[in-house]
């Protein structure tokens, strides 16, 4: 069974460094596909040397910075195309660690979408202070109620597809371009009946390179929710 990483960037160059090797040593079965918004650090020719090195890793050069949303749904239509059968999505700031990928991998024989949870055993995240944690925790409970799906980690973005789920989900009328992208592909396919379930996972913010979070993320963030909800999306 083929399995696939996709990992946006903008200017991870160190991470993206340590990020690759880790994936490639961990199993022969996992493959990379790096999206990159033109980094201006040189994380693009930085990726470009691990896939002369080897066909396990693909790079997707796009013009600008134009949006995590977008980055995902090109990296899963080029997953989708080389006939991948199990997609993870997964940040390029070694937060999300690739010792996991196995569990995803595992936990894809019983479910569609898996998700990594930082909250299915209290709280796993580390290096955060309170108020990020404060947010966090609001953020998942203002989505759980707005929408009614029940998951401990709705705002992860680690998490695992199966090819099916991104087939049916519709990718070209996915609204959300900020980081809602992981709020709405988990609703979507919900709403198409798929099965998810959720592995823990323990997250460690970044160690280098800075947060792409903007002020019209948070905003999208709060509309999104209400937009799924309502039904005031294409199917």
């Amino acid at each position: 069974m083929k399995n696939v990483v996709v990992t946006p960037t903008y200017n991870e160059i160190e991470n993206i460094k340590k990020l690759i090797p880790a994936i490639l040593e961990l199993s022969q079965n996992v493959d990379v596909i790096v999206v990159d918004d033109n980094s201006k650090d040189g994380t693009g020719e930085a990726a470009d040397n691990f896939a002369r090195e080897t066909s396990r890793v693909n790079v997707i050069h796009r013009a600008g910075k134009m949006g995590l949303g977008s980055a995902y749904v090109e990296g899963f239509k080029f997953a989708l195309g080389k006939g991948y059968e199990n997609i993870i999505q997964m940040d390029a700031d070694l937060s999300h660690d690739p010792k996991y990928i196995p569990d995803f991998l595992e936990a894809a024989k019983e479910y569609d979408l898996i998700l990594g949870s930082r909250y299915t055993r209290g709280i796993s995240v580390v290096n955060w202070g309170f108020k990020r944690l404060l947010l966090s925790k609001a953020a998942n409970l203002y989505v759980r109620l707005v929408t009614g799906l029940n998951v401990s980690d709705y705002t992860g973005g680690f998490k695992c597809f199966k090819r099916e789920v991104l087939e049916s989900i519709n990718l070209d009328a996915i609204h959300a371009n900020g980081y809602s992208f992981i709020v709405e592909t988990t609703y979507r396919t919900w709403k198409k009946g798929f099965k998810i379930g959720e592995i823990p996972i323990i997250f460690i913010d970044r160690s280098s390179g800075t947060s792409k979070l903007a002020r019209k993320d948070v905003i999208e963030a709060f509309f999104i929710p209400w937009r799924l909800r309502l039904g005031l999306y294409k199917k």
